[in-house]
């Protein structure tokens, strides 16, 4: 690196009076070198211009519902009001005011505004005050030197664009980790919650089964001392007892894990009772199906809002490498006043003060193909970051149509289980009827009690894996609340034209 100050110096206390610069500007080289700088300038004075990213978003929705009985169209805001739930909708908002997660996001959203608005302040002219001790090499004389120096870089070269770019996008970036954690904590509640309900009735049903196998193997037991039925009959009655004691251990385990990853999730270090002590029904949808939902909602979809500030800061950064490689250009001035302390073993006082002003260029030259090969790192950073954007756009395409596969089919399970269920009802109703009328046994009671018992926790899974479905379609289209009003300013967000 080689640097021309064009600007009047000092050495000591010796005056510019002789200074090399001097003779160069009387034998005409500024005129000479005036010209070289403003071609300089103009051949790279604008930042390059983005690549264009060409998101390869679908026409249509190939899973979407064709034929709704209710139709319903995306409400990314507060999608998780489709079930009906008041106390959802209540954990959803504790959960929004207290979780730790969101806090911490926001605090770093908070951190890049801060440094936002001061981005582009290195181009702003700098004033440095400083003092210094000076001593002659023949050691006659000392001296003690205070003053100012300023300088001002310009920013040509696209310099200050790519500053605007990469700040951008770190405030971008920022914006998509908190719009992430609202994400992930709603649909993580929602989850929980449903989970939840879902394993407690599952429970509920499931200790039904096992007091009617208890049951069913009395009545056997009983029948096995009149000799009407056979001891294998009997010993597969206590194995079916052994798997349905066996059975409720998975759903106690489930209450246990999601309350208490609710709790965490609610800023709280253990759950609530009323989670444990009052089993709920569970959240449903109903009849609710997603009929359209424009691609375009994708772009809500934190992972392709982060990888979209990605591309925006990586062209900053390239634009910044590419700057390097031409000369910084910029104006400075010193003044500076000096108080001689020691000459020849007399102390005197007298000062003196010194002015200069000029222009400075910050040329490279050794380093200059290091520059260049930076400049090309760069630019491949860039493809990088586009081509990492593209597949997170993909991978939301992906993720949307298997959720909305996933909830049309499930939807479809669930109707057939509720027909399942309803005629088992028929039949248990019907059997019931027989043995009041003397034409049917209480152990046929039973095996109908058992089946329709079993149709109905088929049920409560369809309805929960339906429900599983339906948060992660809209967890893939980057469904949550917006930040509060505090959080996203309009006149704080990002402004940049030329964004992707």
């Amino acid at each position: 690196m080689l640097t021309f100050c064009l600007h009047a110096f000092h050495n000591g206390l010796q005056h510019v009076h002789d200074s090399t610069l001097r003779k160069f500007l009387r034998i005409g080289g500024l005129p000479r070198l005036l010209p070289a700088l403003v071609l300089t300038v103009l051949a790279g004075c604008h930042a390059a211009p983005l690549p264009e990213l060409k998101p390869p978003l679908p026409q249509t929705w190939r899973n979407a519902a064709v034929s709704p009985t209710n139709p319903a169209q995306p409400d990314l805001r507060s999608w998780w009001l489709a079930f009906n739930d008041p106390y959802l909708n209540s954990l959803v908002q504790r959960a929004l005011d207290h979780n730790l997660d969101v806090a911490a996001a926001t605090e770093h959203l908070i951190a890049a505004r801060t440094l936002y608005k001061h981005a582009t302040d290195k181009y702003l002219p700098s004033l440095k005050a400083d003092t210094n001790q000076v001593i002659e090499p023949n050691a006659s004389a000392s001296y003690f030197i205070a003053g100012f120096d300023a300088i001002w870089e310009l920013p040509f070269f696209g310099a200050w664009k790519s500053t605007h770019r990469m700040a951008d996008g770190t405030l971008d970036q920022a914006h998509a980790q908190l719009q992430s954690a609202y994400v992930t904590l709603v649909a993580d509640v929602v989850r929980c919650w449903v989970e939840l309900r879902t394993a407690q009735e599952q429970a509920q049903l499931l200790t039904a089964i096992r007091d009617a196998n208890r049951e069913k193997l009395r009545l056997l037991q009983v029948r096995e001392g009149l000799k009407l039925t056979s001891p294998a009959e009997v010993a597969n009655a206590e194995a079916e007892l052994g798997r349905a004691d066996m059975a409720l251990s998975d759903p106690q385990r489930a209450i246990n894990a999601n309350a208490q990853q609710l709790a965490a999730l609610l800023g709280q270090p253990e759950p609530d009772p009323a989670w444990l002590d009052q089993a709920g029904p569970q959240p449903q949808l109903g009849s609710w199906q997603l009929t359209s939902a424009p691609p375009d909602l994708l772009r809500t979809r934190p992972e392709i809002a982060a990888a979209e500030a990605d591309v925006l800061r990586a062209a900053g950064e390239a634009g910044i490498a590419r700057s390097d490689v031409y000369p910084h250009i910029g104006l400075g001035s010193s003044l500076d006043w000096s108080l001689t302390i020691l000459h020849h073993h007399r102390t005197i006082s007298s000062g003196e003060g010194i002015f200069s002003a000029g222009p400075v260029v910050d040329m490279p030259l050794f380093d200059w193909g290091m520059r260049v090969a930076q400049a090309h790192a760069k630019n491949h950073e860039l493809k990088a970051a586009v081509y990492s954007y593209r597949q997170a756009v993909l991978q939301g395409v992906a993720e949307t149509e298997t959720a909305m596969g996933d909830l049309q089919q499930l939807h479809l399970r669930e109707a057939a289980a509720e027909q399942v269920v309803q005629a088992l009802d028929s039949s248990a109703a019907a059997q019931d009827k027989r043995r009041s009328l003397g034409l049917g046994s209480t152990l046929e009671l039973q095996d109908s009690l058992i089946a329709q018992q079993n149709a109905q926790l088929s049920l409560i899974s369809a309805r929960g894996e339906r429900d599983m479905a339906y948060v992660s379609l809209y967890k893939a289209l980057g469904g949550a609340p917006l930040p509060p009003i505090n959080i996203a300013k309009e006149n704080d967000a990002p402004q940049h034209k030329d964004a992707p």
